[in-house]
């Protein structure tokens, strides 16, 4: 076996405030922040977007962990090793490790949260599909599990963040006859740092920091996060103004973070990220089906107006952010505005010379998405499109997504890795067993992709896997499969004694609140 042992360090962003409790005790540090969109899950098994990450990460602990340079650190493993041929890793787990109840973590809560994972198929399950086996992880001692995969798979290490380790003790006594879902939908079964106080769908959510987490918390940590779902500006103003908001979501709009800048108590931070903003085409419905009618509308995007003016960002030439500089083929000519090639576009298609209805989806009361939307359908109905309007709450979002036949033509979505490896940008985004969810509404899977992601993701070698990625690029730009509209300048406006925010390229990571403090 050759030792593969990575350290780092990583941190994350929140916002506290001091309050004194009804009996005069300790104050506490609390954050308050703000959310556009509802929790889905925390049943680690199901979670799959940035909310649902944003409370998993808290309230579970993985086997590793994501610094802000992309390395692997221990987090319930205290090492690991992989065998020469990458095909089997074995992972010693922390002396002190415990769950939520006191109980320790063991090899067996790992298998069992894996063999769960695989039986409900949902969620982080894809990342594993075909590459570890039902029965393939086994516990050789009580802190000793071997993972045993069914292949090569380059990008192995980097995906086994997103498992998150429940105590399986725990959850098979409340198996109840769907495998714990419904347990699970409501309850923490894990060993992270901060335990749940109180879950308001659609609402806010509660969480509370567990003082006997094994892994300790730094000075001055935060002791409760509260997360309240509003994505209208006016309220999160007025939540700034009245002192009860700590740190905004990163998606408001230029006129809130100024707005809170100030008042004096916020700083605005902007970070880089391997986030992706698309508008993703439906290529499988009509008009978006035609190959023209998709560059056509690539040519009617304002792409100066969205990422200058509307919702600041860095510029992207293909699918994969800058981020990823290593595997990016920059010989792809990036679309650019210009409405008369957008006319000859529809020229050459199948729809020429009729009217064309199209529907533009985003998310219900978001107002940058909206504004884009509205300057897309302008410039479509100059070239005679017919436009319908069609936001929608982001849980219809991900319902619509199913289905080639409910996902709408245009759909705004945010993408990042959820794992630090380009291959979380390729295989859940265009593959074909990546289909039917948010993550692919561009319903554009071919076998020729589908060979090239999986012949890089068989090799390790770097080089070899660069090209191919390169060529997965080139396709998707001729076909113009989606239309990349930015990378995510990520913005929070946070209280001034906030510290601790760094950005980590493993979807919501950074909002692991242990890694903050209160500085004042």
């Amino acid at each position: 076996m050759k030792a593969k042992f990575l350290t780092a360090t990583a941190a994350t962003a929140l916002l506290a405030g001091a309050i004194t409790t009804a009996t005069g005790a300790v104050a506490q540090n609390i954050v308050t922040m703000n959310t556009v969109q509802i929790f889905g899950s925390i049943d680690p098994a199901k979670i799959s977007d940035y909310t649902d990450y944003m409370a998993a990460v808290n309230l579970y602990d993985g086997l590793i962990t994501v610094a802000p340079d992309g390395s692997l650190i221990p987090r319930l493993a205290e090492s690991w090793t992989v065998s020469d041929d990458a095909t089997e890793v074995v992972f010693t787990l922390r002396a002190d490790a415990t769950f939520a109840d006191g109980s320790p973590v063991e090899a067996k809560d790992v298998v069992y949260t894996f063999e769960r994972l695989l039986r409900l198929n949902q969620g982080p399950s894809n990342l594993f599909a075909g590459i570890v086996a039902p029965g393939a992880v086994e516990a050789i001692d009580e802190k000793t599990v071997k993972f045993t995969l069914s292949q090569t798979f380059s990008p192995f290490m980097a995906t086994v963040p997103a498992l998150m380790i429940v105590n399986a003790d725990l959850v098979e006594a409340n198996a109840g006859d769907d495998d714990a879902q419904s347990y699970l939908a409501q309850n923490v079964a894990g060993a992270g740092t901060y335990d749940l106080v109180t879950w308001d769908r659609g609402a806010r959510m509660v969480i509370r920091r567990n003082a006997d987490y094994y892994g300790g918390f730094p000075e001055n940590a935060i002791d409760e996060v509260r997360w309240v779902v509003t994505n209208d500006e006016a309220t999160v103003r007025a939540m700034a103004a009245s002192g009860e908001l700590t740190m905004t979501s990163q998606y408001q709009s230029t006129e809130t973070y100024d707005a809170l800048a100030a008042m004096g108590r916020f700083r605005v931070e902007s970070f880089a990220t391997p986030t992706a903003f698309y508008m993703k085409l439906n290529n499988q419905t009509a008009p978006t089906d035609d190959v023209h009618i998709r560059r056509a509308i690539a040519y009617a995007t304002d792409f100066d107006t969205i990422r200058e003016v509307l919702f600041p960002g860095e510029p992207m030439n293909t699918v994969l952010p800058g981020s990823f500089s290593a595997f990016l083929n920059t010989d792809v000519v990036a679309p650019t505005y210009d409405l008369e090639k957008a006319a000859a576009e529809i020229a050459l298609s199948a729809y020429a010379g009729q009217q064309i209805p199209i529907t533009l989806s985003y998310v219900a009361g978001t107002q940058f998405e909206e504004d884009i939307s509205l300057l897309m359908q302008a410039n479509l109905e100059s070239l005679g499109f017919v436009v319908t309007q069609q936001p929608e709450p982001w849980n219809r979002v991900t319902e619509l997504a199913a289905t080639t036949q409910g996902t709408p033509n245009l759909n705004q979505i945010f993408y990042g890795p959820t794992y630090p490896s380009p291959d979380s940008m390729f295989f859940p985004q265009y593959h074909s067993n990546g289909a039917g969810t948010w993550i692919s509404m561009d319903w554009a899977a071919t076998p020729e992709v589908d060979a090239l992601i999986d012949a890089a993701r068989a090799t390790g070698d770097t080089e070899a896997q660069a090209a191919l990625y390169r060529d997965v690029q080139q396709i998707l730009a001729d076909q113009q499969v989606t239309i990349p509209l930015l990378s995510q300048l990520q913005m929070h406006a946070i209280d001034q004694c906030l510290q601790g925010m760094e950005m980590v390229p493993m979807m919501s990571f950074e909002f692991d609140f242990r890694k903050f403090h209160w500085d004042c």
